[in-house]
Parts: structure tokens; C-alpha cells; sequence
């Protein structure tokens, strides 16, 4: 899959941009946040770069633990995945105020 098409599907998780309590990936992980705090543009490119598929939240927590949280400390500016996911929804929280 191109990083188009996972951008095109992250997109389209409709369950999550209708869920007050979850906010789609491509919102939370938006290409100012992630330019910011990794070494990539953009949550596709940081995905393919250690062959992870993920669409939704629940993806991220089918991936194995040791090599999700490796992924993160080696490619972004967070120890861990989180406090990156804290700092998204943090950052998010504070666009919408």
C-alpha cells in the first residue's frame, strides 16, 4: 500500500472522527506535529519506515510492544510511544481552544 492510499484510509476512519473521545490518526498525528517530533513529513511515512500497517487506534495496539516502542524511541523525539501519544492529544487539545 502507498503512502497515499494509508493516508486516503487513515482519513476515512470514520469511528474514530465520530467519537468525541478518540481523534483520528491523521488529525492527531498531523504532518506539523509530526515535522516537529520525528524525522518524517508525515504518520504514513513514519508507518512505512518500520513496515507497520495501522488504520486505527486498535492497529497500534495489535503491534508488537517491544518493536512499536523501539520504532518510536529510534525515529522520534519521545522516549516512548506514551508520551508521544500524550503529546499529540496535548497539542491537538490546544489547537481546538
Amino acid at each position: 500500500m502507498s503512502m497515499e492510499e494509508l493516508l486516503k484510509d487513515l482519513q476515512g476512519q470514520r469511528t474514530f472522527q465520530e467519537d468525541p473521545n478518540h481523534v483520528s490518526l491523521d488529525k492527531l498525528f498531523n504532518d506539523a506535529f509530526m515535522s516537529k517530533y520525528t524525522n518524517f513529513e508525515s504518520f504514513p511515512a513514519f508507518l512505512e519506515k518500520g513496515n507497520f500497517q495501522v488504520y486505527s487506534h486498535e492497529d497500534i495496539k495489535n503491534i508488537h510492544e517491544e518493536l512499536w516502542e523501539r520504532h518510536v524511541a529510534r525515529e522520534t523525539k519521545f522516549a516512548d510511544w506514551k508520551t508521544m501519544l500524550d503529546t499529540a492529544n496535548k497539542e491537538y487539545a490546544g489547537q481546538k481552544a
